[in-house]
């Protein structure tokens, strides 16, 4: 990190062409240069001419996926891959002396996965200082302000190598050492630009044996900055994790060159040629000498990556024949180690360090076609396109909205934002929970919903303050939770309706939700099922689990308890359903078989039994069906009747109505007579039902 910010534009970047020539093995002009990077895929946003030796700043805009460019010697390999130059790179190496700096300072890593990466050196005896006139050119001609010798040093490897890095003064880090993790509640720091900075355990800091002296990859301390005093010098080479600097850089709203690289990605075994190289700058402008070894803090070193590219697919991809040869030479011109494969069917790339944007073969195709040129490949004015139907989740997904629709419910949109309150009300038992967002523009309302009724109760309240009766709304729209620290996505359907009748509701939306699964598995398919479920936002009797196929839950669907109807201040009671048909939407529909309808009349018998309360619908159907009755053509429920007085206490009455069928000829009573004699029986040895008269 920079001990001083004066970045350019950070959607930029400025670049001398003078420092470019440096590391080419023939300079390119000005005019090359703005021809051959813009071509290569970095749009030039300004030229600017500075003094009589002919250098020049081009501002380019550089990519948030090529960080390797946001440097000169990543540039430079640009341009050398394209006009065919040879690319010249720094000495990086580091002269030290017998001392260990192991034996003066230590580091601590509390967070290798946001850091993998931590070295410290150690230079002893510099004079701080005036920058030489070589230096202070280089750093002016990017755009920034000559500090002294030492800060410009940092800031001239953080140009030329890409790789961000920052000087504490030794003497001022509490034990001499420094210790990289999370801030701590109500910590702060005051920043070299002088912002007072109020952290929190969601940033990665580097402290020493006390405090913070650094918000990591965004910018140092005040306190053990360097200065005219200094002579020790620990010098910090890091790798950070992109989202964590990127998260804490807009938290505390504090930008600067180092975060606007760790953002794009430095790879932690490219850090250590840049401490070594700076180390060894520092001594050439300030003196001193450096301590043998670096002390590091990292995590495993990650595997080089390989990727294979197929140079049939290079052709297909731009519509030319690109031979084989000149793609070697393309990609071995890029950094990387080529070698061909599978009786050269393919290339083996092995992807260099500084290119963390290539990890898949689509990505080796772009860079063979960007050097090649976009404009040798001839446009093709015409395309084919297939027209293929629509999907059938779509289509599925749009019957469904007809049989809503049809029922007489409005389709509604609604935010997938919540307030806790109403989000905590539906949320499922268990080992679930809320998953909600770090945004201060949506205070009351950061929770990611776990189910859309609440949505749907909220728009339903609005309906009662403008007078609406009879309010039937539905919704698909996906919801989200955390299950064992894993975020779960997934869209559901959900229905609301008015209930004055909570029983004549309850038996509505249940044909309502048959009619929909019936829609989407076909006539063929299963029928849904319903047990009874106990769920804190519906009524204790009033709930059921809706079941399809073998025991597979579906959703759930019942009266709203008294609780969530006084939450939503609802003075109608409501019935809700909400289901997840993603499976079955992607399905085609099982239509079955069509049937003639029989010639001979059917038998209907209406049997009433009396059961306990908690004897559900779903056992009584079960029982029937397993009775193996050959003559019964369907059960249905007909209908419910309680009376303490009548039927006694905790005992309801419940109607079903048998229809029996023979399809070859006409039934007669007599046949029928022993088969409801059959259900009565196995009812009241399953169920203790007795036969009401």
């Amino acid at each position: 990190m920079p001990s001083a910010r004066f970045p350019p534009t950070l959607a930029t970047m400025n670049v001398s062409t003078k420092w470019i020539n440096e590391y080419l093995d023939r300079p390119a002009t000005t005019e090359e240069l703005s021809e051959v990077l813009p071509a290569v895929g970095f749009a030039l946003e300004e030229a600017e001419t500075l003094g009589a030796d002919g250098d020049a700043r081009l501002d380019l805009e550089i990519t948030s996926n090529r960080g390797d460019c946001v440097s000169i010697i990543g540039l430079a390999r640009e341009c050398a891959a394209a006009t065919g130059r040879t690319l010249k790179l720094p000495d990086c190496s580091v002269s030290t002396v017998a001392e260990q700096a192991a034996d003066v300072t230590s580091v601590e890593n509390h967070e290798l996965e946001l850091c993998p990466y931590y070295s410290a050196r150690i230079l002893r005896g510099v004079k701080v200082g005036p920058s030489p006139d070589w230096l202070k050119q280089r750093i002016e001609s990017v755009g920034l302000r000559s500090v002294n010798n030492v800060v410009d040093v940092t800031n001239f490897v953080l140009f030329e190598l890409g790789q961000p890095l920052h000087t504490f003064d030794l003497a001022k880090l509490k034990e001499q050492r420094i210790v990289v993790r999370c801030a701590r509640s109500g910590e702060t720091m005051t920043a070299i630009d002088g912002s007072k900075l109020t952290l929190d355990p969601s940033m990665l800091i580097i402290a020493d044996a006390e405090v913070p002296v650094a918000v990591a990859g965004v910018m140092g301390g005040l306190e053990t900055e360097i200065s005219e005093t200094t002579t020790d010098i620990l010098l910090e080479a890091a790798s950070f994790s992109p989202p964590s600097v990127r998260t804490t850089s807009r938290k505390l709203k504090l930008f600067s060159d180092s975060s606007y690289r760790f953002e794009r990605g430095v790879h932690p075994n490219t850090v250590s040629d840049a401490a070594d190289r700076a180390a060894q700058l520092i001594m050439e402008v300030g003196g001193g000498t450096c301590l043998a070894g670096s002390v590091v803090a990292a995590a495993p070193p990650p595997q080089q990556c390989h990727v294979a590219l197929r140079p049939a697919k290079v052709c297909e991809v731009a519509g030319v024949d690109i031979p084989t040869d000149t793609m070697l030479d393309m990609l071995s011109r890029l950094g990387m180690e080529v070698a061909l494969k599978d009786g050269a069917e393919a290339i083996d790339c092995v992807i260099p360090w500084h290119r963390l944007d290539l990890t898949r073969e689509v990505d080796l195709v772009e860079e063979v076609i960007r050097l090649y040129g976009f404009d040798r490949i001839e446009p093709v004015f015409r395309m084919e396109v297939e027209v293929v139907g629509e999907q059938l989740e779509v289509v599925n997904a749009r019957r469904v909205d007809h049989v809503l629709a049809g029922s007489g419910f409005h389709e509604v949109v609604t935010h997938s934002f919540s307030n806790e309150a109403d989000a905590q009300a539906f949320l499922p038992p268990g080992d679930f929970e809320l998953l909600s967002i770090s945004d201060d523009q949506k205070r009351a309302q950061r929770v990611l919903r776990p189910s859309i009724v609440p949505s749907l109760l909220r728009c339903r309240k609005r309906n009662q303050d403008v007078g609406n009766r009879d309010v039937r709304l539905f919704e698909h729209a996906a919801c989200y939770v955390i299950r064992e620290g894993e975020k779960i996505e997934r869209t559901n359907l959900a229905l609301i309706m008015d209930a004055p009748d909570p029983q004549a509701g309850l038996r509505e939306v249940r044909g309502v939700l048959d009619a929909v699964i019936r829609t989407v598995v076909g006539h063929g398919g299963p029928p849904l099922r319903i047990r009874p479920i106990a769920l804190p936002w519906y009524a204790p009797e009033g709930a059921a689990c809706l079941l399809v196929g073998d025991d597979e839950v579906v959703g759930s669907a019942g009266l709203l308890s008294p609780a969530v109807q006084k939450q939503f201040d609802l003075q109608t009671q409501v019935v809700a359903a909400e289901l997840c048909l993603e499976p079955y939407l992607s399905a085609a529909p099982d239509h079955g078989q069509l049937l003639s309808l029989s010639t001979f009349p059917a038998i209907q018998r209406d049997l009433s039994v009396v059961v306990d309360e908690p004897v559900a619908w779903s056992k009584i159907e079960e029982v029937v069906a397993q009775s193996e009755l050959s003559l019964l053509e369907s059960v249905e429920f007909a209908g419910l009747y309680r009376s303490p007085k009548q039927i006694g206490p905790g005992r309801k009455s419940v109607t079903l109505r048998l229809t029996f069928r023979d399809s070859q000829r006409t039934l007669r009573h007599e046949e029928v007579d022993p088969q409801i004699d059959t259900v009565v029986q196995r009812l009241a040895a399953e169920t203790g039902a007795q036969l009401r008269q």
